[in-house]
């Protein structure tokens, strides 16, 4: 690691210099004017945060930087220089040699940017050999075992034989990173590098951009709509609105004195773990690129728009010269001095009623193995879940967390019999659902629906909006023609997403409009029960804000009862009554909302939820790192399934001896050897500080 003082940010050398960038796609209705007039800069050894919502351009920013825009987009004006080094004029070979090499853009999607028909290692491999002097195979070799350690990859050899599949989201993601790193560059733009990273292994991440700035005094530009990310390890931010540069500055200053209406309102709609507040979404919508509006462009959304900001162009203002804190706001003093007010969360109004599902001993597990290999005892399948019993009440509100890997979407597949169980119960409204008719099963089909994670595979690709929407109407409604298409364009103003994309295709829309079409798609016929697999983690705050207070106001509305699903714990704590929490399979700890967040915990509970990021630059927090993954489902550990990784253990009890859930106070359910006392007992100082 670099022992170097850190460089005063004044004397920092310049990496890389946007200035006054516009950029243009032409598309059969026109010109999008998708950038105007952006500046930003990114200084050596120096993080800095793009954020705003989906649409605001952030992404194409990124990829004009690299010049990868597609083949209808192009720089209008303004210029990008990369170390003096002008990336407009650069000739195809220069940037060829740029890229990878100099600079290494890591995208937003691993699983579309890794090649699934090479090797982890042979990706490595391309990079290192076509842009670095490469000595012997067997030096290559050990630069791309050293380069996949660095990413915190377990068994870098084997990984390196792996194929993409192969890997878990995170693993992909960190083996993404290792492709950027391999040459070492000077400047690493990360495109929403967390998104879909459950909240230990997205600790790790940041951890590991944060080690790396530091050893090779690397420039980063982390784009992300993820505040608390920002919030955690970046130097500066830039908040980029519908193409406008709206505000900058120093992280510290931005997130503790916003001196945008916008930036405020993004802050304002992020839910945060412990602060009691409501969450706010920003009415209305970003505007379509194609007929940018005169004067303000936030100015239809904005709380504090008058007359003056709706014509004319707005120029950016100087908040803080020293500081180089800027806003594009004509109020800006006003809006320092008179904040958006953020009300506190008030007490759920929610009465729950029987339990509308009940696991009972549940069980799935994969590659169980043939007569002969069971005979034989040489066969271990994999306990995806293991012996979960769980209920979920009328109106009421479940949300199951744990990291990738622990189970938590092959257990919401499996209760709606997208999976066969292996053993266990599942009944649905006092009914065994392994024992329902044809006809009752359809009825169970329509009266419970999932949200998968990634809406672009579950949306039909040849269907439009309005057939997407319109046929759970068709299927499991009694509609006639008017009512449907009244009812499908109430669904899209409930998400938030207008009229004109209903006769468009998934692949026509971006990846938060494909999930609120899909998270509309759910609720069309009115259900008792949604299984929600991630329903928000793809989208950027406003729109998640929005899509939580829907859920919310459906369920006390129409009774729905949900089953969450998800990595990140305010989203979980914003609208559920209830928490499990899973790990390898098992439930480890069950309970109220209110209990789950206050000690005592279970030691995996607290270090899930020590590695939340807070929105305050200045918060410090004692953060709890987890060695290496979760154990193999195929051969998990003897004990207490927690007890290789427990940072809290407290002797061979917890590697011969499996805790009972058992209640400690309240209906609050621990699995662990600890007493409430040793649970709340303060960790050793060894564990890092933050």
């Amino acid at each position: 690691m670099s022992t170097q003082q850190p460089t005063r940010r004044s004397e920092q050398e310049t990496l890389l210099s946007v200035d006054s960038l516009d950029v243009k796609f032409e598309v059969p209705d026109g010109t999008i004017h998708a950038l105007r007039d952006v500046s930003l800069a990114v200084r050596k050894g120096e993080t800095v945060g793009l954020a705003g919502e989906s649409g605001s351009g952030k992404s194409t920013l990124a990829l004009a930087i690299v010049q990868y825009l597609d083949a209808n987009g192009w720089v209008d004006d303004g210029s990008i220089t990369f170390e003096g080094e002008d990336l407009l004029s650069a000739s195809k070979s220069d940037l060829r040699s740029i890229r990878g090499n100099r600079i290494a853009h890591v995208a937003q999607n691993p699983a579309r940017s890794l090649n699934p028909s090479m090797t982890i290692g042979a990706q490595v491999r391309e990079t290192i050999e076509l842009h670095q002097e490469t000595g012997s195979s067997e030096e290559t070799d050990e630069r791309v075992y050293e380069v996949l350690d660095q990413v915190n990859l377990p068994d870098p050899a084997g990984i390196a034989e792996r194929y993409p599949h192969e890997l878990s989201g995170g693993q992909q993601q960190r083996a993404l990173l290792a492709i950027g790193l391999s040459c070492n560059p000077d400047l690493l733009i990360l495109d929403e590098p967390t998104t879909g990273l459950d909240v230990t292994t997205q600790a790790k991440f940041l951890d590991l951009v944060e080690d790396l700035k530091t050893e090779y005094d690397a420039g980063i530009l982390l784009i992300t709509h993820n505040l608390g990310v920002i919030s955690e390890i970046a130097d500066r931010v830039n908040i980029l609105y519908a193409g406008e540069m709206l505000e900058k500055g120093p992280v510290d200053d931005v997130f503790t004195a916003p001196a945008n209406p916008y930036t405020q309102a993004l802050l304002a709609t992020t839910p945060e773990i412990a602060e009691d507040k409501e969450v706010k979404p920003i009415p209305g919508r970003i505007p379509e690129l194609d007929d940018i509006p005169d004067g303000c462009i936030f100015a239809d959304r904005c709380e504090f728009a008058t007359d003056e900001c709706t014509s004319g162009d707005i120029e950016t203002e100087t908040v803080d010269a020293e500081r180089d804190h800027e806003s594009r706001c004509l109020h800006w003093q006003d809006v320092l001095d008179n904040p958006i007010d953020v009300p506190e969360k008030g007490a759920s109004q929610r009465t729950t009623g029987e339990p509308i599902l009940t696991i009972d001993d549940l069980s799935k597990y994969y590659d169980e193995g043939g007569f002969v290999q069971n005979l034989l005892g040489d066969h271990d399948p994999v306990k995806a879940v293991d012996d979960v019993s769980l209920d979920i009440h009328e109106s009421e509100a479940v949300g199951l967390v744990g990291e990738s890997g622990c189970g938590k979407s092959t257990l919401g597949r499996t209760l709606l019999k997208l999976h066969e169980v292996t053993s266990g119960r599942i009944e649905y409204d006092g009914a065994d659902i392994d024992s329902l008719s044809k006809q009752e099963l359809n009825e169970f089909r329509s009266e419970c629906q999932i949200i998968f994670q990634d809406p672009e595979a579950s949306l039909n690709p040849n269907r439009t909006v309005r057939e997407v929407l319109q046929r759970p109407l068709k299927l499991f409604t009694v509609m006639n023609a008017d009512e449907r298409r009244e009812r499908t364009e109430e669904l899209l103003n409930q998400v938030n997403l207008g009229s004109d994309i209903i006769d468009k295709k998934p692949h026509e829309l971006s990846g938060g409009q494909q999930q609120r079409v899909a998270i509309a798609r759910a609720f069309a016929a009115d259900p008792s029960l949604i299984v929600l697999d991630e329903p928000v983690s793809s989208l950027d705050v406003s729109v998640q804000a929005s899509i939580l207070n829907l859920l919310e106001d459906l369920c006390e509305e129409y009774g729905t009862s949900y089953l969450l699903i998800s990595h990140d714990l305010s989203v979980i704590e914003a609208i559920c009554d209830r928490v499990a929490v899973m790990y390898l399979g098992e439930i480890i700890e069950t309970g109220s909302t209110e209990q789950i967040f206050e000690p005592p915990y279970h030691p995996y509970t607290r270090a899930l939820l020590s590695s939340i990021p807070t929105l305050d630059p200045h918060e410090e927090q004692t953060r709890i790192r987890l060695e290496g993954d979760v154990p193999n489902a195929r051969n998990p550990p003897s004990g207490c399934s927690f007890n290789t990784r427990c940072p809290q253990k407290i002797g061979e009890v917890c590697e011969t001896d499996d805790p009972s859930l058992a209640d400690r106070g309240g209906g609050h359910c621990i699995s662990c050897h600890l007493d409430d006392d040793e649970m709340n007992d303060p960790l050793d100082t060894e564990l890092d500080a933050s």
